[in-house]
């Protein structure tokens, strides 16, 4: 069954119906509907620099550290919760707002209980306002570089000998259900899910520092309190434009990625991040960048990285925080589609398939398994009943016109050449793209190959019109256009090294789009870079496009 009211889905499919009446336009056409109050939450998950999140922090961190002093066979052990991410997140599919609500929600009654605060609610960091970790998560606990994580992450022995034992007696005791779920993931064995914690190849018969899961206690964290600012290619890619453009789309999901506010649909949450792999804007810029960044990559090239740069990120206390952002865009944006009588949800068999769609291994608040669940119980805040302060982006709830459609073209398509292609755009779009700053932006969809196990990039920048000499750039530069990043490191199981394809809105400041004279078209010549520092050969585009989001 799916597993939200009969209203909202009549609702949602009425709204399906409405959008498709709407004049396909850009402009801001219809005056402001009436917004309705919110319904008033239990809980209140506020900003972290705010008087109220600040308060947040401090029971947070005594959550956090019951969790570290419980037994590592207890389901809320720290290390345990972490490997829950590992074993079952999705990322690069449908399914990664939905899972990652349930994780961060049942994972904040934890903290309620073990805190001893009945009120607490996680706190967000809005990192478009605020790019810098939040100065009280490097207090104690709430850094997994504290002197508390040394017992057990003081080295891989030591890790290795507190957990492994009782996460094999776990994997043991699984289900039915549970295995096949491993299985599709990669896992068959508990060995192969060990080798993605050491990082260790079994095709090169070594280990690959940059794949490790683990990360020692000294090296949890790149960022520090004497360093805690998000570099300026992070920064740009949590920008408002960045943002805003990631928030734009009003299709939950559509098989182009610049039109699709969620990443690719694919048969399970579990289906490897691979052959079909289309990031939405939301996923492949803000969330991938900030994780990379806070573990190191870049500086750190080519590994090994700290843990918010892999599947064991929950290990680092920010990772809650980072997500608690991530789900307050997909509460805004569905709001906002709310708030013009736009689908929230896909219809039809696509909601069906989206909704009732198993995730089985979440744990409760007083630590028993939550048991079978399905991501339509965590289509709404109501799930775990909580709100947000308001954060970056809540004016767009006040523009005077919903943000439609573009008109229904198909989109500029390009031709590549190694690491390099080349589209041709009518004058009058890029005049269009530039004429209002509130305007949605023109979109490249840039297809490459996930880089393989041995790669030492996983990070590239996105070069529009730059001179063929020019192969590094600061994020300040006219050619630059974004840095996209592969969040993870190279799971061997999960055969991730095939095409993926990423939506990258370009910036109305290019070069580029300067001095178009009277030309009926200007061609931009995109190429994509390792992003400085890290070495390793440009990728081969295997496809390039462009449309207007």
């Amino acid at each position: 069954m799916v597993r939200f009211t009969r209203r909202e889905f009549l609702v949602t499919a009425a709204s399906a119906l409405g959008a498709a009446a709407f004049p396909l336009t850009s402009s801001w056409a219809s005056p402001v509907p009436p917004v309705k109050p919110r319904p008033t939450a239990k809980y209140t998950r506020h900003n972290v620099a705010s008087p109220e999140g600040q308060k947040m922090l401090a029971s947070y961190a005594k959550g956090v550290e019951a969790m570290l002093k419980l037994p590592a066979d207890h389901p809320q052990n720290w290390f345990r919760n972490a490997f829950v991410h590992l074993m079952d997140c999705p990322h690069g599919n449908w399914w990664f707002y939905a899972w990652h609500r349930g994780y961060v929600g049942y994972f904040e009654q934890t903290i309620r209980a073990l805190s001893g605060n009945d009120q607490f609610a996680m706190p967000y960091w809005d990192w478009t306002q605020h790019p810098e970790i939040p100065s009280g998560m490097f207090d104690g606990v709430l850094s997994p570089t504290d002197h508390a994580y040394e017992p057990y992450t003081g080295n891989l022995a030591v890790f290795s000998s507190f957990i492994k034992p009782t996460l094999s007696g776990y994997w043991d005791r699984l289900s039915p259900a549970q295995r096949t779920q491993l299985d599709a993931r990669g896992y068959p064995t508990f060995d192969d899910l060990w080798n993605d914690v050491t990082g260790y190849s079994v095709a090169v018969k070594a280990g690959i520092s940059g794949n490790e899961s683990f990360a020692t206690t000294c090296a949890a964290r790149y960022l520090s309190r004497s360093n805690p600012k998000l570099d300026p290619k992070t920064t740009y890619d949590v920008s408002p434009f960045v943002v805003l453009s990631g928030l734009a789309p009003i299709d939950f999901y559509n098989d182009e990625t610049l039109q699709s506010f969620s990443s690719s649909k694919t048969p399970s949450h579990n289906t490897p991040p691979s052959g079909a792999t289309k990031f939405c804007i939301i996923e492949g810029f803000p969330h991938n960048k900030v994780h990379n960044c806070i573990g190191g990559v870049g500086p750190l090239d080519p590994g090994p990285y700290g843990n918010m740069t892999n599947f064991l990120s929950p290990i680092d206390p920010i990772f809650f925080l980072h997500h608690a952002n991530i789900d307050r865009l997909w509460d805004l944006w569905t709001r906002k589609q709310k708030h013009w009588n736009l689908p929230y949800l896909p219809t039809g068999k696509d909601l069906e398939d989206l909704a009732n769609e198993p995730f089985l291994f979440y744990v409760d608040g007083k630590g028993n398994p939550v048991g079978p669940s399905k991501a339509g119980d965590y289509f709404n805040t109501e799930a775990f009943d909580y709100d947000y302060t308001p954060g970056f982006g809540e004016a767009m709830l006040q523009l005077r016109g919903p943000l439609l459609k573009a008109a229904q073209v198909e989109p500029l398509r390009g031709t590549v050449s190694a690491n390099a292609g080349s589209v041709s755009v009518p004058s009058d779009l890029i005049q269009s793209h530039l004429a209002n700053m509130q305007q949605k932006p023109l979109v490249a969809e840039v297809t490459l190959p996930r880089p393989d196990g041995v790669a030492t990039a996983r990070e590239f920048d996105v070069l529009v019109n730059a001179p063929e000499g020019v192969t590094q750039v600061s994020a300040d530069s006219p050619y630059y256009a974004g840095t996209i990043a592969f969040f993870g490191p190279i799971m061997a199981g999960m055969k991730m090294s095939t095409e993926t394809t990423f939506a990258i809105p370009l910036p109305k400041t290019l070069r580029a789009f300067s001095g178009l004279g009277a030309a009926k078209a200007t061609t931009l010549n995109i190429r994509v870079v390792p992003s400085g520092g890290q070495g390793g050969t440009a990728p081969t585009l295997q496809a390039i496009s462009i449309k207007a989001l």
